[in-house]
């Protein structure tokens, strides 16, 4: 199996260490079996996609639907490189996992509103499966209502036309799409 490439932007080292074991060790995953990329730490190596299986984006201390205005040099930085990035990604139809960054950088890629009307704070709500959810072959054998950790400034508040909605919470309308 091809290893899995995770796109980090944590600058806190503890918590990039603590979201790439948690990666590991959830995806059973060796370290032969993830590549993380650290995006905050300088300028995004040249990534040839045939080389991974799919691509991890994880959380962020960035918030894609800041204004600019309001936004660091390293934010504008790596929101810029992985705009280019998730584009092939997109064009392509390569496996890609967004969590909490992951889904607003894509998200406003393929023109959903993200902002921050549905944040929330870190709790472990209830997670409904929709009814395209409960046929996805990603979710097979998750249960129709789970709790899961969540945790985040900013949510998707309008899918595209092209997303499917795969999991809602009462708080949080869009919690999970493809």
């Amino acid at each position: 199996m091809k290893p899995f490439l995770l796109l980090a932007t944590r600058s806190d080292d503890v918590a990039a260490d603590d979201e790439y074991a948690a990666i590991l060790r959830l995806g059973s995953l060796t370290p032969a079996q993830l590549h993380r990329v650290r995006l905050e730490a300088g300028p995004m190596p040249a990534i040839e996609l045939v080389d991974y299986s799919g691509v991890i984006l994880g959380g962020s201390p960035f918030t894609s639907s800041d204004p600019v205005a309001d936004k660091s040099a390293t934010q504008l930085r790596v929101e810029e490189e992985l705009a280019e990035f998730l584009t092939r990604l997109w064009e392509r139809d390569f496996p890609f996992l967004g969590a909490c960054y992951g889904v607003g950088t894509l998200g406003q890629l393929i023109g959903a509103v993200i902002d921050g009307t549905y944040g929330e704070p870190v709790s472990a709500p209830w997670i409904q499966l929709t009814d395209a959810g409960r046929e996805d072959p990603l979710l097979a054998g998750v249960p129709q209502e789970f709790q899961a950790i969540v945790g985040h400034k900013e949510a998707c508040t309008q899918l595209p036309a092209s997303a499917e909605l795969l999991a809602t919470s009462a708080a949080c309308p869009v919690q999970m799409f493809r």
